[in-house]
C-alpha cells in the first residue's frame, strides 16, 4: 500500500512537471493543443501568465517529490497530505473555472492518492 501511494504521488508530480513544461516553455504549441477552447490569438499575449501558472505547478511537483524523500514517516505523511490537498484545490478550482476535464485529470488522481495516504497513516 505504501508503494502504491508513492507511485501515485510520483505520477501526480510527473503530471505537474509536464504542466510546468507546457505552460512555461510550450504555451504557444502544446498549450494550443491542450486548451482548444481558448482563443488562438490570446496565446502570445498570455504567455507570461501561463509561465507563472507553470511555475506554481513546478512547486506542487517539487513538494510531492520532496514528500517521497523524507525518511520520517510522520513528516512525510504530513507533507504529502498538504501538497495533495493543494493539488486537489487547484484541480477543483480549474474544473469550476476552466474545464470540467481538469477534475478528472488533476483533482481525482490526487483525491485517490490522498485517500490511500490517509488509510495507511
Amino acid at each position: 500500500m505504501v508503494l502504491l501511494s508513492q507511485i501515485l504521488i510520483l505520477l501526480i508530480a510527473i503530471e505537474h512537471l509536464y504542466i510546468l513544461y507546457m505552460e512555461m516553455f510550450a504555451w504557444e504549441t502544446l498549450g494550443k493543443k491542450t486548451f482548444k477552447n481558448f482563443p488562438e490569438h490570446l496565446f502570445t499575449p498570455t504567455k507570461a501568465l501561463a509561465a507563472n501558472q507553470g511555475l506554481y505547478n513546478g512547486f506542487l511537483a517539487a513538494g510531492l517529490i520532496w514528500s517521497c524523500l523524507i525518511a520520517d514517516k510522520l513528516w512525510s505523511s504530513n507533507i504529502t497530505i498538504f501538497f495533495l490537498a493543494c493539488v486537489i484545490v487547484a484541480g477543483l478550482y480549474g474544473a469550476l473555472t476552466a474545464s470540467k476535464r481538469i477534475f478528472y485529470v488533476q483533482a481525482l488522481p490526487a483525491i485517490i492518492a490522498l485517500i490511500i495516504v490517509l488509510v495507511i497513516k
